[in-house]
């Protein structure tokens, strides 16, 4: 018997079960139900804002539907993905009226389920259409209010709140509950940007050039990724933030670079284009899977500058020659709480103790690569996270165990126009909220000469 395909509301059920049972990543199991159940191309925006809204607003889900469940009633997971799914729908989706969702919804129920369930998800919903929903004034404590408002876990707001005052903060949750832009690098070496730009616009996609970074673009309307001028290496798909990066390093002439954390290859590109595709660059990452996904992508740019190896970058000092480079980046595995916006399963599953950890990883990873650095070479550390743990403190005692090395307070100098404003001394922190980028780091290190 031929299994029937599913609508864009099962799929979305579907996607979200796995993501609640297996800590499945969302994006990964986006792209397979959209093939398994060959999801029309206009009904995949639907698919993709139901599955990602609904994870985004979680909490605040939960809080609107608090009310209107039975406490000592124990509800199936599914029905209860079900209820959230549709109240997002109701509450965030206009363009869908709520008697469409309520009767999807209850169909659905009727086809996963019994008549009982059908029954309780249609009672849930119509209660609530007709008593309205809960206000947020009733939360007393401010750092609770904001957390169940942009559905953020009450310590991570806490954190925050902290680290970046309550203002600051406040703009992040609430700019992590918005859709990333999709932003692109024209490789230079290439094509000029507009010459990048007017290609792109005759395939049909709306594209601007970034008020940020000089070989930045910004897409509008459609995917970059399914175009020829990206097949023939014309570009490459990458965060504005992460661009910044290859800036800090300061590439003035070619060098020898080492990127230590290189997957999937933004960075290493970037940087050969920067040298003009002179110099030579040593990609490194741990797994073989990673390092080809580098190889790919330079071959795809014709970048033959770039090389590529498989290796454990915390062991690097004991195979590669000390004092063998001019630059090095380690670009550190971090939290990502930078990239929420892109990842917003990921903000239900860390914890703190996992940035502690992570704090460990990075000193170690940066005890492993600056041996390596020639003196008077610039060591840049970047991650794509917002947290002081992983980011200043990392490098303050870095700087307390290696004395040869010290601040390089000329960063600003080097980057782009409207980001050296938020550069302090030798380091640099991007919040989401400032150019609508992803939340990035960046601290630049010198060797001393004597």
């Amino acid at each position: 018997m031929k299994k029937t395909k599913k609508n864009v509301r099962e799929a979305a059920l579907d996607i979200l079960e796995a993501i609640q049972k297996n800590q499945a990543y969302s994006n990964l199991l986006l792209n397979t139900t959209i093939k398994k159940n060959e999801i029309p191309s206009k009904d995949i925006g639907l698919l993709t804002e139901i599955v990602y809204g609904t994870l985004q607003r979680k909490m605040t889900l939960e809080f609107y539907l608090r009310p209107f469940l039975n406490k000592g009633k124990k509800i199936e997971e599914w029905v209860y993905i079900l209820l959230q799914m549709t109240v997002y729908q109701i509450v965030y989706l206009d363009r869908i009226p709520d008697h469409a969702a309520i009767n999807e919804a209850v169909e659905i129920a009727k086809k996963r389920g019994h008549k009982g369930i059908s029954g309780f998800v249609n009672a849930v919903l119509r209660n609530m259409q007709r008593q309205g929903l809960p206000s947020f004034h009733e939360i007393q404590d401010e750092i609770e209010r904001l957390s169940i408002e942009t559905s953020h876990p009450t310590w991570l707001v806490k954190r925050w709140v902290e680290q970046l005052g309550v203002e600051e903060a406040k703009k992040m949750c609430e700019i992590n509950l918005t859709a990333p832009m999709q932003t692109a690098r024209v490789n230079t070496t290439k094509v000029s940007v507009t010459e990048c730009i007017e290609l792109l616009t005759e395939e049909g996609f709306q594209v601007e050039a970034s008020e940020v970074i000089p070989e930045g673009i910004k897409v509008l309307k459609g995917n970059i990724a399914h175009s020829s001028a990206y097949e023939k290496g014309l570009l490459t798909i990458q965060d504005e933030s992460s661009m910044i990066v290859a800036y800090a390093l300061d590439l003035d002439k070619p060098y020898s670079v080492l990127d230590a954390c290189a997957a999937p290859g933004g960075k290493s590109t970037h940087i050969a284009e920067k040298m003009n595709k002179d110099g030579n660059i040593l990609s490194i990452d741990l797994h073989d899977h990673k390092v080809k996904l580098i190889k790919q992508n330079a071959d795809r740019l014709n970048l033959s500058t770039i090389e590529t190896k498989a290796m454990d970058s915390r062991k690097l000092d004991k195979s590669l020659e000390q004092e063998s480079f001019d630059r090095i980046l380690l670009d550190a595995p971090c939290s990502g709480f930078g990239v929420m916006r892109r990842k917003p399963d990921m903000k239900y599953t860390k914890t703190e103790a996992d940035v502690d950890r992570l704090q460990k990883i990075q000193l170690d990873l940066l005890a492993s690569v600056s041996p390596l650095l020639k003196k008077g070479g610039i060591l840049v550390y970047s991650t794509c996270t917002i947290d002081k743990a992983e980011n200043e403190e990392v490098v303050e005692k870095f700087l307390a165990a290696n004395t040869q090395f010290e601040r390089d307070s000329t960063l600003a100098d080097r980057l782009p126009q409207d980001v050296k404003n938020y550069a302090e001394g030798n380091e640099l922190q991007i919040l989401p909220q400032y150019f609508g980028s992803d939340g990035f780091y960046i601290a630049a290190l010198r060797k001393k000469v004597q």
